[in-house]
């Protein structure tokens, strides 16, 4: 295999763990940047290298989204490389792991693949000298945090590969924007940094793509992509003050989460307009921590405060959550209209009429608004399920209280009493 010579921040990334590196006593690496830089090469070679100089019989994981991506991605191009360079590598493909000998040690690599939420449980039980993660922002956090769990051997490391995602992600978010106090030297490539792409490909990526596209896989920026659900809630003037004083009405709207995040929203009107004037959103994942019902009702007072809110909306499926509501007598509760289309159909006639507005301090409804896409496969119409959580509170409060259930969701239930062979209607 032909290699060229390596750049400035490739040889970082190949070097940073070595002695008489400045970055030596860092405990990860986080390369992300562009599509076609070079970094998912120089790292998983650089890998192996520090698993060698630190170790010898000791376990490492290689982790993608799927058990192929990670031979697609790493093995097939290291490995040759690695036996160029007199590793005697082995790889059992039906236990998913390499067996790797040099200079007298031997050090064995396993295998991952972290597509979705049940992938965590594949990780568990195994005690790691290090991990790479390659794709770490499309595995699911929980996978990625049970591996870095797994990595309990004293001298253990990091690694973290990517290309950007959108600006919420919590990689992003929890690892990137915190690098300095998780001690992890962050590396950002662009193609320049990779020698082995000529001028001539590096023009063919730029005019693949525009926009928020190009921004994202040329500039290697973590920026949102085209496909708003909510193109024109983009930019600070889409959303007013925060309102002061009393309001004639109040209401809240709720979506209910345990794993997933709560979100609720206070309402209040002035004239024919309703203000989200503050809200409630919690993330058990990013806090550590999952509340009951009664917590979740606790924080619903707090929101309230005094006020008198005269209906809560809550998501149909959150059962229990209805029942703590009015076991508690306080508010007068009502299961949401949850047709997810024609309910953002709904809130977006409200929005571009004015007949609600989101005040700034609503930090997370502005955050999502940003971030809120429509599953851009093809055959499909429905919204990604991610950043969701205060669009569908929002949602409900639109196609519940707003309109008020007016276009044909009217219904009525009876019961029939055998012993009078008579229909009684509620």
């Amino acid at each position: 295999m032909r290699l060229v010579p390596f750049s400035r921040k490739q040889m970082t990334a190949l070097t940073w763990w070595s002695e008489g590196s400045q970055y030596k006593d860092c405990d990860a690496v986080i390369c992300d940047g562009a599509v076609r830089s070079g970094k998912t090469f120089c790292m998983a070679l650089s890998f192996v290298i520090w698993a060698f100089s630190a170790f010898s019989d000791g376990s490492f994981a290689i982790c993608s989204k799927t058990i192929r991506s990670v031979r697609r991605n790493v093995t097939v191009p290291v490995v040759p490389v690695l036996r160029e360079l007199g590793f005697d590598v082995r790889e059992n493909i039906s236990s998913n792991y390499l067996q790797i000998r040099y200079g007298g040690r031997e050090n064995r690599f396993y295998l991952f693949g972290g597509k979705d939420e049940s992938s965590a449980s594949l990780i568990q039980g195994i005690t790691l000298s290090g991990v790479l993660l390659d794709e770490v922002a499309l595995m699911p956090r929980s996978f990625v945090e049970q591996a870095l769990a797994r990595c309990s051997v004293y001298g253990s490391r990091f690694w973290f590969n990517c290309n950007p995602e959108h600006p919420a992600h919590w990689f992003y978010r929890e690892w990137i924007k915190k690098s300095r106090e998780k001690n992890a030297l962050y590396l950002h490539f662009l193609m320049d940094d990779n020698p082995s792409l000529t001028p001539e490909i590096r023009k063919r990526y730029e005019q693949m793509y525009s926009g928020s596209f190009y921004r994202r896989f040329v500039r290697g920026e973590w920026t949102a992509v085209t496909g708003a659900v909510y193109p024109f809630m983009e930019g600070d003037g889409a959303f007013c003050d925060k309102v002061e004083g009393e309001c004639e009405e109040y209401a809240v709207s709720c979506d209910y989460g345990t794993v997933n995040p709560a979100s609720f929203g206070l309402w209040g009107r002035r004239g024919q307009v309703w203000y989200r004037i503050d809200e409630y959103y919690y993330d058990s994942k990013t806090e550590g921590c999952q509340r009951t019902d009664e917590e979740h009702y606790e924080a619903l007072c707090r929101l309230v405060g005094e006020r008198d809110v005269g209906r809560v909306v809550v998501d149909p499926s959150a059962a229990s959550f209805i029942q703590v509501i009015r076991r508690h007598r306080r508010f007068r509760v009502l299961a949401a209209d949850n047709r997810v289309v024609d309910g953002i159909r709904r809130v977006s006639s409200a929005l571009k009429q004015g007949r609600i507005r989101i005040c700034r301090n609503c930090e997370d409804s502005v955050r999502e608004f940003s971030l809120y896409r429509w599953d851009e496969r093809e055959g499909t119409e429905v919204p990604v399920k991610e950043n969701d959580h205060a669009m569908d509170d929002i949602r409900y409060f639109v196609t519940t209280i707003l309109e008020d259930g007016s276009e044909g969701d009217n219904f009525f239930a009876f019961a029939a009493d055998r012993r009078k062979s008579c229909e009684v209607i509620f």
